[in-house]
């Protein structure tokens, strides 16, 4: 590990044989210090390693099994269209075209979130703050959900007097869109949902709320981690990221959040976003 050197401050005396023993043992200690100290970093190594390989193991569990399905359904969607030819139904030709378009859109989702979470990892996204209007937020996320809103019933309630909030537009129009996304996947086909916006001391507060199972309590503080999702009978598709992305991108605002129960039933899923810019 090293060597311990020791010089007199005057060079014609040694040191007596007291000296050399309470020399001995503080080197002594000091080596059985550093080991440990070598020890312990090794093992934290270890730990992080395994950490690193149980990560590369879910991700390409969940990787492979999200993205085969659309890509299945895509490749199935075209051979189709390509055996069938023109003599093929019109309708069953557009049914299969709108499939692949639905299937494509999904794997693009997909690339997406695990491109923005690398990008959280590594410290690369770009916040660009200016002053912001949550309604426009709400409906441009509204807007890009699409079909997937399933002619749900979406209740927006956002006071005529709400201040303009500094955000980077785009990212808090993403967390909004994978806060509703959430909710329609765990929620019952046809329940509203319920988006509110207001304002609390210094901060501007969003909440989505859904009238599903709610969320248990052992997954409350972990529903915002990577690759977690809230276990499910049915079947819910995703990477488990859409969450995760959200908290990164809400931290790099300087805000907070959470997941808790809706009262009466169901799940809430709540940001804020400081009304002055730390």
């Amino acid at each position: 590990m090293g060597v311990l050197g020791v010089r007199p401050k005057e060079a014609s005396k040694l040191l007596t044989p007291e000296q050399r023993l309470l020399l001995n043992a503080i080197a002594n200690q000091a080596a059985i210090a550093i080991e440990r100290a070598s020890l312990a970093e090794q093992a934290r190594q270890t730990e992080l390693l395994q950490a690193t390989e149980k990560l590369q193991t879910a991700l390409l569990n969940s990787i492979s099994h999200d993205l085969r399905t659309p890509l299945v359904s895509v490749t199935g969607a075209l051979s189709s269209l390509a055996q069938g030819g023109p003599a093929m139904d019109a309708a069953i030709r557009q049914s299969l075209i709108a499939t692949a378009l639905e299937e494509a859109e999904r794997m693009n989702r997909l690339v997406g979130n695990l491109l923005n979470m690398t990008r959280l990892e590594a410290g690369a996204l770009q916040v660009v703050k200016q002053p912001g209007d949550v309604q426009d937020a709400i409906g441009t996320a509204l807007e890009g959900l699409g079909e997937r809103l399933d002619e749900r019933q979406i209740s927006v309630s956002v006071p005529e007097n709400l201040p303009l909030v500094p955000m980077d537009f785009v990212l808090i129009v993403q967390v909004l869109a994978n806060l509703i996304d959430n909710s329609l996947k765990y929620s019952p086909s046809g329940s509203p949902i319920d988006v509110h916006a207001y304002q609390t001391d210094g901060e501007i507060c969003v909440q989505v709320s859904d009238r599903g199972m709610g969320i248990p309590a052992d997954d409350l503080a972990r529903i915002f981690d990577k690759f977690y999702r809230v276990q499910r009978p049915e079947s819910i598709t995703g990477t488990g990221l859409g969450l995760s992305i959200s908290k990164g991108i809400v931290e790099a605002h300087h805000g907070r959040i959470w997941a808790e129960d809706r009262p009466g039933g169901g799940a809430a899923l709540a940001f804020t976003l400081p009304l002055e810019s730390a």
